[in-house]
């Protein structure tokens, strides 16, 4: 929101602690999250019936008078970059971009600078109104930095609030193409013995698993089925691919939004994708099935073979339903030709 004063009475019943209670009360217009109020009670710039109140957990009574002194945006302590992006749909909330491999989203270290979020600092400049309190993009999603496609970014408070409750409730849309080892196939009877997996109507494959941190490597997932964060992936074979059908070209869409996911899902089942270093596996493609073409292009492609395909969400201002699809990028494209695919 735009700097100024923001005031309101605490309604009935009002939550133990003050954070939650703000978060409950404080006028939608004002467009600040339970994050922001949290730093602005730590700023001293939360006034309960006239005095500041520092502690978030302090308790607040009904009817109690609040207000909320709210600042300019500053300026990101992040560096604004010159870098070429790829935009599918813009206006003054968000920004659609469909993101190269190769590409970083969101700068950390060792990858301090070249990201998705200095090239939107650039790009964007005086229309970033402030998220959080800082002019930059809210990232309310990320894809792996050498997974392409889609991505949707917010310009204000108010997209991003309303992007990330949307992909909270996993109502977002999100839909990528893959080309994996093997077919994930329900007439496979090694695949239904895999604790985790199930059918659906379709030949649809259903993973449900927890996710959390691999136990010796911290920057791998792991599946798990007693701690992590649920996850959810369904997978739909597009076209089976060599003779006899080796690998598979694959459409997953996600009923959550876990890091990896897909990546670490497939390779549980025993179908990593084609050129993961991480999760992929070692497996080598016969020569009989896909050709000395195939069988190089599999061994050598450069990353996981992973393409955010189709994005849709409901514009968190318009309430406008918007979907965005982008076609395959290149690469993913000849490694399909090679492996014997007309896309």
């Amino acid at each position: 929101m735009a700097a100024g004063l923001v005031t309101f009475l605490i309604a009935a019943d009002p939550p133990a602690r003050l954070d939650k209670a703000l978060a409950r009360d404080v006028p939608d217009d004002a467009v600040l999250s339970r994050s922001r109020l949290g730093r602005l009670i730590a700023d001293g710039a939360v006034a309960i019936d006239g005095a500041v109140v520092t502690d978030p957990r302090a308790r607040v009574r009904e009817g109690a008078a609040v207000a909320i002194t709210v600042a300019e945006a500053v300026e990101s302590h992040i560096a604004g970059q010159d870098i070429p992006l790829e935009i599918v749909f813009e206006d003054e909330h968000l920004i659609v971009l469909d993101k190269p491999a190769g590409m970083v989203v969101h700068p950390a270290p060792g990858t301090p600078d070249g990201t998705v979020v200095n090239a939107l600092i650039h790009h964007c400049g005086d229309a970033l109104s402030g998220v959080g309190g800082m002019k930059r993009p809210g990232i309310v999603h990320r894809i792996d930095k050498e997974t392409s496609g889609l991505l949707v970014v917010a310009k204000s408070d108010a997209a991003h609030r309303g992007l990330a409750a949307q992909f909270a409730d996993h109502s977002v849309q999100r839909r990528y193409l893959a080309v994996c080892f093997g077919v994930p196939d329900a007439n496979d009877p090694r695949l239904r013995g895999v604790k985790g997996t199930s059918f659906e109507p379709g030949n649809i494959l259903k993973v449900q698993t927890f996710l959390g941190r691999h136990r010796s490597d911290r920057q791998k997932q792991a599946v798990s089925f007693q701690t992590g964060r649920h996850a959810v992936t369904r997978v739909r074979i597009v076209a089976p691919l060599g003779t006899p059908a080796v690998a598979a070209l694959v459409e997953c869409w996600l009923e959550t939004g876990r890091t990896h996911q897909i990546r670490v899902h497939l390779s549980h089942c025993g179908h990593g994708l084609i050129g993961d270093p991480v999760y992929g596996g070692r497996q080598k493609l016969a020569e009989k099935a896909v050709g000395p073409a195939g069988v190089v292009a599999a061994r050598t492609f450069p990353r996981q073979a992973l393409h955010a395909a189709t994005l849709g969400f409901t514009h968190p201002i318009t309430g406008d339903e918007m979907e965005f699809t982008s076609d395959l990028p290149a690469d993913m494209a000849q490694l399909l030709l090679n492996l014997q695919y007309q896309v």
